[in-house]
């Protein structure tokens, strides 16, 4: 582990540099000060973009992956010994990059202020190595208005294999969407000369053992899961962090400083995913771009919630132990484990408990993780049920906070609602099981007059609040067309469900 007062290496475009700021300085304005000025604050939480970086982050034992990350959330001090490339990094003007040149010569660049951040996102997806040429899903309008709008949801690619969605957390305040989107699409594959595209086929660099301490205030990176739960119980006022999607966001809006940050995303006991007869167990410290790559659609459920949590550069960093960690009443991920019936594995000194989810949360930001406790998993039980949904009511279709959130997955046999479990978040001060909805529908015949029963009861669950996203009366609204939404679309189906 490094030395507290010594400075901490970290290389920025292939070259060396050395932090030696405050603990909290955030990765984008420690960047800055270094006169790498591309990457800009517009939100400071996680928002915009306009702070997109790339980070070299393993992808399997022996090969990188390009990662695009808010500068603006992490703190510096947890990429000691990592590789950091900015939009400084990838082209000079005399030798532009490929996105580079797409955008420049497309128009992709109007007031210039985001640019370099979608510069960056947009690398990261010319990079991955999944991208290939698909010219069968060149974009055109080939069926109803509502079946090209699931489209654009679901799955808005170039013919050259370019995901959209990868520039979901970019903003244009220009409104220059349309050149942005043809400069993506124009991107060509990697030649094998690059750089940058040769640099994946190697190992990234180990997270490294950290201890960084100026005027007081430190930041910890454990080497190993024991140690971190060692520093927790000696620290209590400790602040764990892991992809700093929420931390950040009150470092930087609402000045919050901690004595002591302790980073937990690389450690590698909480970065496992195993799958068995039984459960498939989700490493708290993955994240949700990582666990949506690595599941490739085996749970439908978290696969429909994955594009509506935030934006990829959001996902790239928040780990699903995170989400539940904070406690909120509305992260996306609660309403979506709480219908799969998961349990944490929660993990102290003293040894490992599993809990139900539906008993963690005991109040506003409450949970019953005890002092010096980690989410280590998250396991959810198979077999999974036949129909799922996830339902997110929120003011923008993307990147946004949800207004009410529902998770479904229900057991439908010969016609006969056989298990239902529903999750619901923004409609009290935890998430929760509908339970009283559940009972009402097991045993009863999946039709239409059970299921508007049903979402009567459904609209009188929890104690919604109105707010600046949505009233009450509107939350409760959603809450009873959600279930008359998800029979609609799977009545069909009730022959075919187990």
């Amino acid at each position: 582990m490094t030395d507290p007062a010594s400075p901490l290496g970290v290389t920025v475009n292939g070259q060396p540099r050395e932090f030696t700021d405050a603990a909290h300085t955030n990765l984008l304005d420690w960047l800055r000060s270094e006169g790498l000025t591309g990457a800009k604050e517009g939100c400071a939480e996680g928002e915009c973009g306009a702070c997109s970086v790339l980070v070299a982050r393993p992808d399997g034992d022996d090969s990188t992956r390009w990662t695009a990350l808010n500068a603006c959330l992490v703190p510096a001090a947890a990429f000691a010994g990592q590789e950091i490339v900015t939009s400084e990094g990838l082209g000079s003007p005399d030798a532009l990059h490929p996105v580079q040149q797409e955008m420049a010569v497309r128009g992709g660049s109007q007031c210039g202020y985001c640019t370099p951040g979608f510069v960056c996102s947009m690398a990261a997806e010319y990079y991955r190595p999944e991208r290939t040429a698909r010219p069968e899903t060149a974009q055109t309008n080939t069926g109803s208005e509502r079946e090209d709008e699931e489209r654009i949801f679901t799955s808005e690619h170039g013919a050259n294999g370019f995901d959209l969605h990868a520039l979901s957390g970019n903003l244009c305040r220009c409104t220059g969407y349309r050149p942005i989107r043809d400069a993506a699409y124009a991107l060509g594959d990697v030649p094998a000369e690059d750089p940058l595209g040769a640099r994946c086929n190697g190992p990234a660099p180990a997270a490294e053992p950290t201890s960084y301490e100026l005027d007081g205030r430190r930041f910890v990176r454990p080497a190993s899961l024991t140690e971190a739960l060692e520093i927790l119980r000696d620290n209590p006022d400790a602040v764990p962090v892991a992809g700093c999607t929420d931390w950040g966001v009150d470092v930087n809006i609402k000045s919050a400083r901690a004595d002591l940050v302790v980073g937990l995303d690389q450690l590698p006991e909480l970065r496992t995913l195993e799958e068995n007869d039984s459960y498939v167990e989700l490493g708290a410290g993955l994240t949700l771009s990582e666990i949506e790559r690595a599941l490739d659609g085996r749970i439908p459920l978290l696969d429909k919630l994955f594009p509506q949590f935030a934006s990829r550069l959001i996902r790239n960093g928040a780990t699903i132990g995170g989400n539940l960690g904070t406690g909120s009443p509305i992260g996306d991920t609660p309403p979506a484990l709480l219908a799969l019936d998961a349990e944490l594995v929660l993990v102290g000194l003293d040894g490992v408990r599993v809990v139900p989810l539906a008993d963690y949360f005991t109040g506003y930001r409450q949970t019953v993780l005890a002092a010096g406790e980690l989410i280590q998993a998250v396991r959810i039980p198979l077999p999974l049920s036949g129909i799922t949904a996830f339902h997110k009511i929120a003011k923008r279709r993307f990147d946004d906070i949800s207004s009410v959130a529902i998770g479904y997955a229900i057991d439908v046999a010969d016609g006969v609602v056989r298990k239902a479990r529903i999750g619901l978040g923004g409609v009290a001060a935890t998430p929760l099981r509908a339970t009283a909805v559940e009972a009402a529908l097991v045993g009863k015949p999946w039709t239409a007059e059970t299921v508007r029963a049903a979402a009567a009861l459904l609209q009188e669950e929890g104690t919604p609040m109105d707010d600046h996203r949505a009233s009450s009366k509107y939350r409760r609204a959603m809450l009873g067309t959600s279930l008359r939404k998800i029979y609609a679309e799977t009545a069909s189906q009730e022959g075919d469900v187990a």
